[in-house]
């Protein structure tokens, strides 16, 4: 017998490998039975422990049931090993006789409550194993949970240290950051380690420590179980890093029933409603365990090479899209003698600038008669001075779209960021200084804490003026700005978390999706400028830290596939919940700045289809668009513009926020332009431009 590292569990002697050149599973038997494994990585390391293969507490038993197995059977099937355990539930009366306990402990189960199978398969050559549970209820019993997976990475080696741990649209937290923490979050919304399935953006969990990376998957929309024409119940993902649900010295990855039907039934290990289960019922789990080297972004990744992107289902095909949204910029968003605008406030002022993709509607649509109405518009706003951003968040130009003017203004600007710089290359937070456009970390400083603190520093604080930084020196060759900016690419390069891009308002340090955008470009553009190959890594890394903020699956009542978290915190503490909501310009906004830049991203990348993951994330706003007759929108913060909604003045925007388990929308109103210029790119690739 190979010695187990596993001190939580009786051992018997007997256990049984399986096994390939890229996992390996140790199995043992208990004196209850069959029932728990050793998960090692290829250079001998223990990352988990699989604590059982399924645990149940019935309401009115204390003793919790766990699943195991007299015996197995092993065989093979082509390059496919079959490691089968009929199981059943243990029975605690049955274990008590002949203890002192017979005497006075006595539950009504003279049968074990569910029998089946538990079937283990490993290809040779997948580090990958595939764990199915088929299970029959005996008896009508209520259930406070039915454990499947319950996976401890770290226990016996490691403990609760890691590298990074992801539960997507979530938790990302790194080093000894707790999952559940009050780091981004306050009470009553830090708590999020059985969160509602539907804030849950693909169904994988990760952990990394020290090189490699173990990763738990299934499928969101197979149901676990179902009697006659009751509730459905799904797998429920339960994560604490460290594990503070069990409270011992490890991280869990787990999955159970009932799932939570609703918000106030969140984080209940036990749930206060408990699962109904009938003579026959049948309950199946299907779970991929998997290692992969790395950490728990690779993890992530690794998953979506295997599942795929999604198809992409819009609400309505493309050139419908830009049709509609043409003719909103030419009718309700239209202010004549103005320019264009949803005007939300009365101060409100509207703007000349011509969005990119109007431009292009009105030139390859001439002679319609929207085309035309639309080109008198344009004409008009450029003799009364629109012009392109030259210095926003989202600014793309070359040497050909500057004027003397503009040049000198954008000298100085890069002047200006200079004098930021500090000896290392880095640049800091300064939320008194030039970072105070909101008072919301005045506000959250002076009756909470700080969100984020002066001289601080974080991804984001150091890729955005890189950024501007480098568009200059493409536009006049001036070594210096090329040396600044790489002298913060490069003190950034550690990082492994996208930060602060939200800095206005949410905690400096949480985990943020317009951090990893600007960082994906700005890298990149650095690669493409110096030709060094830790830009390129280190872009692709970028790109693929969008992975977790993005809804790659969705519920049957809520239309979220390609929905996005701009960050896993909460507005000031307290204000806005971004594991509950939705917001979608910041990745329009990231992958508009990478199709000005020419980068194609699905080329730079190949092994993931980011072609299709663009076309997702225009075409996910279309089901948050203001539509008058929907009247699915609140203003939020400011409601007499709700009047001018209803007037149809809104139309075709789509909305800031989208709450995840409603599908209701809410917040300000976002004019369509950078939807119908990725519309535009998206029709472009599928056109093989």
């Amino acid at each position: 017998m190979n010695a187990p590292l596993y001190r939580r569990a009786s051992a018997t002697g007997e256990n049984l490998t399986l096994a390939n050149d890229h996992i390996r599973l140790e199995f043992y038997k208990r004196i209850c039975g069959w029932g728990w494994a050793e998960i090692w990585t290829p250079d001998r390391r223990m990352i988990a422990v699989l604590d059982h293969f399924g645990e149940l507490m019935v309401r009115d038993q204390e003793i919790p049931m766990r699943i195991e197995a007299a015996d197995y059977t092993l065989t093979r099937e082509g390059d496919t090993q079959v490691l089968t355990f009929p199981v059943a539930t243990t029975m605690a009366t049955q274990k008590l006789k002949g203890t002192s306990f017979e005497k006075w402990v006595n539950f009504p189960f003279a049968e074990p409550i569910l029998t089946g199978e538990v079937i283990f398969t490993l290809k040779d050559t997948d580090a990958s194993v595939h764990m199915q549970a088929r299970l029959t209820s005996a008896a009508n019993v209520y259930a406070r949970y039915l454990r499947g997976v319950w996976l401890l990475a770290g226990e016996g080696t490691y403990g609760t240290q890691k590298t990074d741990s992801i539960l997507p649209g979530i938790d990302w937290c790194i080093d000894q950051e707790w999952s559940s923490g009050i780091d981004f979050f306050k009470d009553p919304w830090a708590n999020r380690s059985i969160p509602h399935r539907s804030k849950v953006t693909a169904p994988v969990m990760a952990l990394s420590h020290d090189g490699w990376g173990i990763g738990v998957s299934w499928d969101m929309n197979v149901p676990v179980t179902r009697w006659f024409n009751y509730d459905e119940f799904w797998a429920q993902p339960v994560f604490a890093t460290p594990n503070f649900i069990d409270r011992m010295n490890n991280s869990l990855l787990g999955l159970m029933i009932p799932d939570v039907k609703a918000e106030s039934e969140e984080n209940k290990p036990m749930a206060d409603i408990p699962l109904e289960m009938h003579i026959g019922q049948h309950i199946t789990w299907d779970v991929d365990l998997f290692i992969t080297p790395g950490n728990s972004l690779d993890v992530m990744t690794e998953w979506v090479k295997k599942a795929g992107m999604p198809a992409v289902l819009p609400r309505w095909e493309l050139n419908d899209a830009l049709d509609r949204f043409a003719n909103a910029y030419n009718t309700n968003l239209w202010h004549e003698g103005q320019g264009w605008g949803a005007l939300q406030e009365p101060d409100w002022k509207a703007s000349v600038n011509v969005p990119a993709f109007l431009r292009r509607y009105v030139k390859e649509n001439e002679g319609s008669q929207l085309a035309s109405e639309l080109a008198e518009k344009i004409a008009w706003c450029d003799a009364n001075g629109s012009k392109m951003d030259l210095t926003g968040y989202s600014a793309v130009y070359t040497a050909d779209d500057l004027s003397d003017a503009d040049l000198e203004m954008l000298r100085a600007k890069a002047e200006e960021i200079l004098s930021w710089q500090k000896e290392d290359g880095s640049f800091v937070f300064e939320p008194d200084g030039r970072h105070y456009t909101k008072d919301d970390f005045r506000v959250a400083r002076g009756f909470i804490e700080p969100m984020g603190l002066d001289g601080d520093t974080a991804l984001h604080m150091n890729t955005e003026p890189a950024m501007h930084l480098l568009l200059f020196y493409r536009a006049t060759g001036e070594e210096k700005y090329a040396l600044a900016a790489r002298r913060a690419l490069d003190f950034a390069l550690p990082y492994i978390r996208p930060e602060a891009g939200d800095y206005w308002e949410t905690p400096l340090h949480a985990p943020n999706l317009l951090a990893a955008g600007v960082a994906m470009n700005v890298y990149y553009l650095a690669y493409e400028l110096f030709g060094e190959e830790k830009y390129r890594t280190k872009a692709i890394y970028w790109l693929r830290s969008l992975i977790p903020f993005t809804h790659l699956w969705e519920p049957a009542n809520v239309r979220s596939l390609y929905a996005t978290k701009p960050c896993l915190c909460s507005s000031d503490w307290y204000f806005a919940n971004w594991v509950r909501d939705h917001v979608q310009w910041e990745v329009q906004a990231s992958f508009d700045i990478s199709a000005r830049l020419g980068f194609d991203w699905t080329k730079i990348d190949p092994e993931i289809d980011w072609h299709t993951f663009e076309k997702g994330i225009a075409c996910a706003s279309f089901h948050w668009t203001l539509l008058k007759e929907t009247n699915t929108w609140r203003p939020h913060n400011i409601p007499a513009s709700y009047d001018l909604y209803q007037q149809g003045l809104f139309d075709y925007c789509y909305a800031d926020t989208h709450n995840t388990m409603t599908g209701n929308i809410g917040g300000m109103c976002i004019m369509p332009a950078i939807t119908g210029a990725l519309l535009y790119d998206v029709l472009d690739r599928e056109a093989g431009k």
